[in-house]
């Protein structure tokens, strides 16, 4: 009898969760003349640049629909909010954007420790609930229960990226492969990525190093280089922000760590790029040898993309800086992976907005979940379902030469066979 009631019990307990989630779909701001998404990112700090890029690829798609006549007359814009990269802010912008009801959804957040943070607010805030579209996060805590169903994803995960650099490391001979890491939930998420793709296929980690968030460019690395060094490492693995990495790298290479190190997407390249430039000007050393960056996003210098050559065009007219952005210390990059990321992102948001606005009594998280074979103009569809909030999952590898980051091919490669 118990059994029987159980059984009867769940289709109205499945039904109940279903008719929630989408009420978290349907805000009530879409009958307004625009579209407003909340991102709350960091546009100061030392990790400033990847909130500011992300905001202007995005923004650059944004204005360019704007102008074109946005979705059926509507605009669609972002209102940004700095968090630092820290996640307090985060928590306190986020319950704003909750509360806000011009606010449509929230979007393009950044980083793991904030994004972890606000996780429990897309459930329900006193009444109050949106969903996440498209974190500039690899972690994993927004891709498992219980939160997966309030946000969606469209970049590969941290293990996506960490699983192919120990692919490809291990198939060139270098099975001595050590972590240096941001000591939070964002470099414990790729520590772990990395950790499981070794146990795959039985290795170990030969060395770990941490460093804490905020840490600036100019900080010593030593103390970290040292303790990798007495590892042996054949590689090292970097899970961090791209000022700490870059320093990383600097104080590495001048205490004779010269073997190849490998940053995943989230450090932001071009920011990277330029501190090492910057510090070999200063040296007269040459930094950049021996750099492999994991990218979620085809190469902005693929012509042969059509994203690319309409990505490039909304940059050169568009690409405005967030309204935070005062004090003009910063230097706007031209084009850069993240920026490419942020307008990928607008793309998809577009799209979904479209249908949502087509069928506003569906709700958003149903325009989202039917979104199906979408181009974006690069080499893969999206698709999304009400199982699947992943939207790509293919990783790109990359190295500098000639002051660019290039494609990484099999020749480049066997250059560090072992």
């Amino acid at each position: 009898m118990r059994e029987k009631r159980i059984h009867g019990i769940l289709p109205l307990l499945l039904f109940l969760l279903g008719f929630v989630l989408l009420q978290a779909g349907k805000p009530r701001a879409w009958a307004g003349e625009s579209a407003l998404l909340g991102m709350s990112a960091a546009f100061t700090g030392p990790s400033r640049g990847l909130g500011i890029e992300l905001y202007r690829g995005s923004m650059a798609y944004f204005a360019f629909l704007n102008e074109s006549g946005g979705i059926n007359g509507k605009r669609v814009d972002i209102v940004p909010l700095d968090d630092g990269y820290q996640p307090d802010p985060a928590v306190e912008n986020t319950i704003k954007f909750l509360e806000d009801e011009n606010i449509l959804c929230l979007f393009n957040y950044v980083g793991t420790p904030t994004v972890t943070r606000i996780l429990p607010l897309l459930k329900g805030y006193k009444g109050y609930q949106k969903l996440l579209f498209f974190p500039f996060s690899g972690a994993e805590p927004q891709r498992q229960f219980p939160y997966k169903n309030y946000v969606f994803n469209l970049r590969a995960s941290y293990t996506n990226e960490l699983d192919g650099l120990v692919e490809k490391f291990l198939n060139n001979g270098m099975t001595r492969l050590a972590v240096f890491y941001q000591i939070d939930a964002y470099g414990r998420s790729g520590w772990d990525g990395a950790r499981k793709a070794l146990a795959a296929r039985h290795r170990v980690l030969a060395g770990e190093a941490t460093y804490k968030r905020g840490a600036q460019f100019t900080d010593s690395m030593k103390q970290q280089v040292e303790i990798l060094m007495r590892s042996k490492p054949d590689a090292v693995l970097s899970i961090g922000s791209y000022a700490a990495c870059a320093a990383f790298i600097r104080d590495a290479r001048n205490m004779g760590l010269d073997v190849p190190i490998a940053n995943v997407s989230f450090v932001g390249s071009e920011n990277l790029l330029a501190l090492l430039e910057k510090a070999g000007a200063e040296t007269g050393r040459d930094y950049t040898e021996n750099l492999v960056n994991t990218q979620v996003v085809p190469s902005y210098e693929d012509l042969s993309l059509p994203a690319v050559r309409e990505y490039r065009e909304c940059m050169d007219m568009y690409a405005p800086p967030p309204p935070s952005l005062s004090d003009g210390s910063y230097q706007l990059l031209k084009y850069s992976f993240t920026s490419f990321e942020g307008f990928l992102n607008a793309k998809v948001m577009a799209h979904i907005l479209a249908s949502y606005e087509a069928a506003p009594t569906s709700g958003m998280q149903w325009a989202a979940e039917f979104t199906r074979d979408t181009e974006l103009g690069i080499d893969v569809s999206v698709n999304l379902s009400p199982a699947n909030h992943q939207g790509l999952e293919k990783v790109y590898f990359t190295t500098v030469k000639d002051g660019k980051f290039i494609p990484l091919d099999k020749e480049l490669w066997r250059t560090w066979r072992r």
